[in-house]
């Protein structure tokens, strides 16, 4: 079988056993930040096992993509050097949810394996957790494991754990024997090699409280996971993961771009095993909208890629290469994930730009190995029990400090393989035991940021609560029954008040006595504390006690102009993805009733002809004054007719799908207008950047546009009658004296600029990044280092947003040997950017201010080989 029809073979197989397929859900997991990425099959449904949600199914199968690199699950470091490690790979899986038990996941389990996969049943071991009884004497008479093939073992590999508390239980593993050419030992003591799990059953049976007490849960659960990948492999009769027709093809794709050939040199091979996994991950993460970043997700995704282009570079390959094995990832993938082939344009650019990124910061990270290494001669290791005046009569021993080994390998991606190989030919050795102490450190620090599954319990207290009924699409104003009155908080049913969600603000109000008329209560805020729960937050104004039927009345305005901006909202979605391309994918946003705030993927400012033109389709759609369609359907159908998801929400199997003609479709769960032209108007107010590769635009609809438009035509009246003249030359004036007041600071400026001049073969040069001052004033400020300087090379830039302008200056006694225009072109091309011009003066621009400091260190460098 190939890899795709071993997936859809298990898949078929429990569907057609009562289980509902799932989609996939995405990387990044669904309002759930103590995870780092998704890591297994049941995170999707965590809600569901611990009873927070309720499904219209009880029985799941899928086949879930996930990442294991960072926090608490991290195979990165291992990936590439054995079989079966990987940062990206697929989970096969089955779920009951209260439903079937033991006896029939072990009946499924070894159904499928022996009957529909074809395993020969003398190759196969199980393993129970050593206390369970009822599973051990199962496998033996359902499904007919003779007792010397089941083995018992502890908690550390045979009882699984949501969390610290919670739900929990024994496991059940089924292990594959791939003979003695895969390696040595005997089972249950071999450490993988040759006998290897490729299926877990947890059986969810127990509650776990604080205090370590197991309590029987009233309906057990199933949940398990088996590796598509080792699968595969042994269905297709291979030792490793890595030669299977999951991973095989891109490794040979990655041969080709580094132009040598897998099995013929040991280290080579580990350089295209390594990219063909980190390809998949990179592919995928940035499908799902991670970007590559300085924290967080997107740290971890730039280790991955430039783990992967560092081992590329050790084989030789000097060009961009990684943007097109993710390109050949999405369309090896597609037939299962179709929406690869949408994102392959924008993963390439994210991909490539992070190869330019990466090869400037390397060349940095040379210049800093070889610093330290200078300075490693005044460094010498101290050692326990020896005189330290004894040892100073030594020679001294050159070593390079932990610290900085850890540096060179966090800050600028230098494995310490490499930093070893350099520290070689430098003469050098590391400590690497200040190394481990840095990498603990670290490590720590990311425990205490990403505490994997231990989510914090929800309080009891929400999750008594009846699931909320929303009536608010309907009516504003309707009675309701005060079913909990907590601290400063209300539950109702049931309730027109929105609960905030999808970037909607939950809604705000009032209760009204139904005999007096008079308010008991303003609603302030309104939330969802669980899923399918709903409270309010509240000031008690009257008498209120539960049980109470009282009128709620939602604040009709704030209502009805969050709506004008949430439908808004997707109708700048939809112009984006028209103007600037399909790249465009939602980063999240902010819809209340005085503005809309839309974040979204681009790499570059918008112009005001863009601008101009994104407004004016919007504005079309309005004054055409269609109809907003809201239709309910399951989540597959409503994909199949083209409806947008969005990064980072979490969906039912049943959505609503919100239409504005052939316009816009997308899946929302928000409360939108019923004719677009109760919109009014749209207005962008403003675009910019909030990080590498997302954007940002603020606009308002309706009455907020309306006082805008307003507030505008008074300030143009007030200059009406202004004499034009006097204004001019008062104009004059003002640029006259911030024009003085420009050259003081540009010379204050240089002042302290000198303090940061380095002397290179003699030469005096400074490579520095200034800010607040524009192109002119640059070349203001590098005339005027020049000058003092009397001889020296200056190159200075400034960056803003997505705009970074560059000048180099070079006094003329040295022209003859540093060219001014060469510098500024190569500083212009590490951010994104090109330029150039004379041997003594030159001028470029770029759009990556992020890439500055690493771009502008490199000067040194260049204008050493230049000398």
């Amino acid at each position: 079988m190939t890899g795709s029809q071993v997936r859809q073979r298990f898949l078929d197989y429990f569907s057609a056993h009562g289980h509902r397929v799932v989609r996939s859900s995405s990387l990044v997991p669904a309002k759930d930040p103590t995870l780092l990425f998704t890591n297994a099959g049941m995170n999707q449904f965590k809600e569901t096992f611990l009873g927070l949600e309720k499904r219209d199914y009880t029985r799941a199968t899928t086949s879930q993509k996930c990442v294991r690199a960072g926090g608490k699950h991290n195979d990165l470091d291992n990936v590439g050097y054995t079989r079966r490690h990987h940062t990206f790979f697929e989970m096969l899986g089955n779920f009951s949810f209260g439903d079937y038990f033991k006896r029939d996941a072990i009946a499924y389990a070894w159904e499928l394996i022996t009957k529909d996969y074809g395993l020969a049943k003398d190759k196969l071991y199980v393993t129970v957790f050593r206390e369970d009884d009822e599973a051990e004497e199962l496998w033996q008479h359902v499904a007919g494991v003779p007792k010397d093939r089941i083995f018992r073992l502890g908690e550390k590999d045979n009882f699984w754990q949501m969390g610290e508390t919670g739900p929990c239980g024994p496991c059940s593993e089924i292990h594959y024997d791939f003979g003695p050419e895969a390696g040595p030992g005997t089972f249950p003591d071999d450490p993988g090699e040759r006998f290897v799990e490729i299926w877990n059953l947890v059986f969810m049976q127990f509650d776990r409280d604080s205090s370590g007490k197991m309590t029987p849960l009233p309906k057990p659960s199933i949940d398990t996971g088996m590796g598509l990948e080792r699968i595969a492999a042994v269905m297709q009769g291979v030792i490793s993961n890595y030669d299977t027709d999951l991973l095989k093809p891109i490794i040979n794709k990655a041969g080709e771009l580094f132009r040598k050939s897998y099995g013929e040199d040991s280290r080579i091979d580990t350089a295209l095993r390594i990219n063909a996994d980190h390809a998949r991950a990179t592919a995928f993460l940035i499908n799902d909208g991670v970007l590559p970043s300085n924290d967080g997700r997107g740290y971890v995704l730039r280790k991955i890629m430039r783990r992967a282009m560092r081992n590329a570079r050790m084989s030789g390959v000097t060009d961009p290469y990684l943007y097109q094995l993710t390109g050949f990832v999405a369309e090896l993938m597609s037939d299962a994930y179709p929406e690869m082939l949408e994102s392959i344009q924008r993963v390439a650019r994210v991909v490539k730009d992070e190869e330019h990124r990466y090869a400037t910061t390397f060349q940095v990270a040379e210049k800093f190995f070889q610093e330290a290494a200078y300075n490693a001669g005044q460094y010498r290791a101290t050692q326990p029990g020896v005189d330290p005046t004894v040892q100073i009569q030594r020679p001294p021993v050159r070593i390079l400090p932990g610290d900085v080994s850890f540096k060179l390998y966090d800050t600028y991606g230098l494995a310490l393989d490499e930093q070893e190989e350099m520290a070689r030919e430098a003469g050098l050795t590391i400590d690497r035991q200040g190394f481990e102490e840095e990498m603990h450190k670290q490590r720590t620090r990311a425990r205490a940021s990403w505490k994997g599954a231990e989510k914090a319990a929800i309080n009891p207290i929400y999750q008594s609560l009846p699931r909320a009924e929303f009536v608010g699409r309907d009516t504003l104003e309707t009675p309701v029954e005060v079913v909990s009155i907590l601290d400063g908080e209300i539950a109702l049913s049931p309730t027109p008040f929105y609960a905030e969600a999808g970037g909607q603000v939950g809604d705000n109000g009032v209760l009204v006595s139904p005999s007096t008329g008079e308010p008991v209560a303003i609603i302030e805020t309104t939330y969802a504390p669980a899923p399918g729960k709903s409270v309010s937050k509240i000031k008690i104004v009257g008498p209120l006690k539960h049980g109470d039927t009282v009128i709620a009345r939602v604040d009709t305005s704030a209502r009805r102009s969050t709506m004008r901006n949430h439908t808004g909202t997707h109708l700048l979605h939809a112009a984006l993805r028209s103007v600037l391309g399909t790249h465009v994918k939602q980063a999240g946003s902010v819809v209340e009733p005085s503005r809309l705030r839309f974040d979204f993927t681009h790499y570059t400012a918008m112009d005001a002809d863009e601008l101009a033109e994104v407004e004016r389709l919007m504005n079309e759609e309005i004054l055409r004054n269609v109809e907003v369609h809201t239709d309910v359907m399951d989540l597959d159908r409503a994909l199949e007719t083209g409806a947008m998801a969005l990064f980072g929400e979490k969906y039912g199997d049943k959505v609503r799908v919100v239409s504005i003609d052939t316009f816009s479709k997308e899946l929302c769960g928000g409360t939108h207008v019923s004719r677009t032209g109760d919109i009014g108007i749209c207005k962008v107010v403003y675009e910019g950047s909030i990080s590498a590769g997302v954007r940002r635009i603020e606009a308002i609809t309706g009455e907020g546009a309306l006082r805008r438009f307003q507030e505008t035509q008074t300030l143009a009246a007030k200059f009406a009658g202004v004499d034009l003249e006097r204004i001019q030359a008062h104009e004059k004036a003002l640029e006259h004296e911030l024009a003085q007041y420009k050259t003081k600071a540009a010379q204050a400026e240089a002042g302290q600029l000198e303090n940061q001049v380095r002397e290179i073969k003699g030469v005096k040069v400074l490579a520095a990044q200034v800010s607040g001052f524009d192109r002119a004033q640059l070349r203001t400020l590098a005339d005027s280092l020049r000058n003092k300087l009397k001889s020296a090379v200056v190159v200075l830039a400034t960056g803003e947003d997505s705009t970074v302008a560059i000048v180099a200056g070079v006094t003329k006694d040295l022209t003859g040997k540093v060219h001014a225009g060469k510098l500024a072109g190569a500083v212009a091309q590490a951010v994104g950017g090109k330029g150039g011009g004379r041997p003594d003066m030159a001028e470029a621009g770029g759009k990556d201010p992020s890439a500055l400091p690493g771009a502008l260190a490199q000067v040194y460098t260049s204008v050493e080989g230049m000398l």
